[in-house]
């Protein structure tokens, strides 16, 4: 008999395929009775399958007495209590670095494409405008650009590393000094203050809820952008519409929003401004990386009690 898996969410069909040949999948999304499911089914569940957007809610992580892991699809997992399943001694995994490069590409696309205006002057050609108004307004490099990274952890350092590229000068905050050749403040908005740029690129959940708020976008200011690849509650974000709409800011690149897929319609007329649905490591190369990864933690439960990638609440879990 195969164990049994709950999947939370929807997954590829290279995923579906290679988790079908080792359980018995149970998907949630067809589930119409919770309650008549998890009375039937509860006790059998040993593994879940979801993704950082959907997690699994508490009240369904109580009624699987018997879970072992929660493979995670997605390097951020605050839709799951892993303190939680830690203390049950649950495995809590989750997908990081084979994400890094294409998430930091995606910062430095946002980086790019709003201050070289690129959808603007998109619309600009589209619209027949070269042609009858000339060249389209002058914008600005990131060249040489001070550029501020809220949270130093991998995909952190890979975005200050590509950024050499570009010769900025990278600072960072996180709660602690790092070992690393970029200047450390202490204080987020003194960082703020001093950048053209800051990137945020910090886990989600409670602790760093709206992190970003006005006092710290006040600080960025009216020539600043702001970038953020992580998730939408580390920023206030109706202070940094606020800000937009009152020229406070002076432009944003977003990735990610506080109720996705909800993003406020005052953001869609501004061209200072390129939105993104959450797409940052939206690559066929990088998704296909996080399936096996998802995959191959689940497998080396069921044969060897272990896993790959723990989430660090569970790093004490691990064996040896």
């Amino acid at each position: 008999m195969k164990p049994d898996l709950l999947l939370i969410g929807g997954t590829t069909p290279r995923v579906m395929e290679a988790i079908e040949e080792r359980f018995t999948v149970h998907e949630g999304r067809k589930v119409e009775d919770w309650d008549a499911f998890l009375k039937d089914k509860g006790e059998d569940i040993i593994a879940v399958a979801t993704n950082g957007h959907d997690g699994l809610k508490p009240e369904i992580m109580d009624r699987l007495p018997n879970l072992k892991v929660i493979s995670c699809f997605g390097v951020g997992y605050d839709a799951v209590d892993a303190r939680k399943a830690a203390e049950r001694g649950i495995f809590v995994t989750h997908t990081p670095n084979v994400l890094n490069a294409d998430v930091a590409n995606t910062a430095i696309l946002l980086m790019l494409a709003v201050s070289r205006r690129v959808i603007r002057d998109d619309s600009y050609v589209r619209a027949g405008k070269w042609t009858g108004f000339g060249a389209a307004p002058l914008t600005h490099s990131i060249e040489g650009k001070k550029v501020g990274i809220l949270g130093l952890g991998r995909i952190g350092e890979t975005i200050a590393q590509k950024l050499q590229a570009f010769d900025c000068d990278v600072a960072y905050h996180t709660r602690n000094k790092r070992d690393v050749p970029y200047r450390y403040y202490a204080d987020l908005a003194e960082m703020a203050k001093d950048v053209d740029y800051l990137i945020v690129i910090t886990p989600g959940g409670a602790a760093t809820k709206h992190l970003v708020n006005r006092e710290v976008i006040e600080a960025l200011g009216p020539e600043g952008t702001l970038i953020n690849v992580a998730r939408g509650t580390v920023v206030d974000e109706k202070e940094l519409v606020s800000a937009l709409l009152d020229g406070r800011l002076g432009a944003a690149g977003l990735d990610v929003f506080e109720e996705e897929p909800n993003v406020p319609e005052a953001l869609f007329p501004l061209d200072n401004v390129v939105l993104l649905p959450h797409v940052g490591s939206a690559t066929i190369e990088t998704r296909r990386a996080m399936g096996d990864l998802t995959v191959e933690n689940l497998v080396r439960y069921i044969d060897e009690q272990t896993v790959t990638t723990p989430v660090p609440e569970c790093q004490h879990l691990l064996k040896g």
